[in-house]
């Protein structure tokens, strides 16, 4: 019986492998010393989006001293996170474009609404809150929202409904405040406040605000003149406070 040996085969095998690997390391080596020499500089670094309220300037700012290294080398994680600093943008991308650019896209925040009272706070299209300083005044009157800053996305969702509910009635929420108890209170374009009190699974916060759209003729000719709270927090039924006419209103009166 002849026997055979595979050692040419198997050295062959191993020699071809050793010959590759070694291969693969002189080309990492090769791609990593090319990488630090000045042969691929940055030169440009180019937003590719229109900005509304962020400014070239703070772009600027923002990547001072963090563009090191050259096309190859740079850290676009580390660009990335220094343009989302900037407090109008909500999210920025970083991309290489040959030979010598960096492509940034930026999203801005859109405000919505106001966050609370004079907070420098303001609540955007996501229902995030984020804080900056508008440069730009907004097209349309924009609401206050008041609340546990865990709610601001819920707030936003209930705010839209509530707008779309009121349409009808020419009426328009200029404030919507929620409680630290979670009671719900609005506040409309003349001045008229609405007490929905809290979510009940038996009567919840959006049948009492049904209720009041129904009854709005109602409450205005009951009330003889705009109350100033609609208290729509009783199972059947609502209670109005009008404000006391003063002493002047009434002189000429019989």
């Amino acid at each position: 019986m002849l026997f055979r040996s595979n050692k040419p085969q198997l050295m062959n095998a191993v020699s071809d492998l050793l010959l590759v690997a070694a291969a693969a390391a002189l080309l990492v080596a090769a791609v990593l010393w090319s990488a630090r020499l000045p042969w691929f500089p940055l030169r440009d670094v180019v937003v590719s989006n229109e900005l509304r309220e962020v400014r070239r300037a703070e772009v600027e700012r923002s990547l001072a001293g963090r563009l090191r290294g050259n096309f190859f080398s740079i850290n676009l994680d580390n660009v990335r996170k220094s343009l989302e600093e900037i407090p109008w943008v909500r999210r920025a991308e970083v991309r290489r474009q040959w030979p010598s650019s960096l492509l940034v896209n930026v999203e801005e925040h859109v405000p919505v609404a106001f966050w609370g009272q004079a907070t420098g706070q303001l609540v955007n299209s996501y229902g995030e809150i984020f804080t900056a300083s508008m440069t730009i005044e907004p097209t349309a009157p924009m609401p206050f929202l008041y609340g546990p800053p865990g709610l601001s996305q819920d707030m936003l969702s209930y705010y839209q409904k509530a707008e779309a509910m009121l349409k009808p009635l020419g009426r328009v929420p200029r404030a919507l405040n929620i409680s630290p108890r979670l009671a719900v209170q609005i506040r409309l374009d003349d001045g008229m406040v609405v007490e929905l009190g809290r979510q009940q699974q038996k009567a919840p916060v959006r049948d009492r605000l049904e209720r009041f759209v129904e009854y709005y003729p109602s409450v205005m000719s009951a009330a003889g003149r705009r109350p100033t709270v609609v208290d729509m927090r009783y199972p059947n039924g609502f209670a109005l406070r009008v404000a006391v006419a003063s002493v002047n209103e009434n002189k000429g009166k019989p």
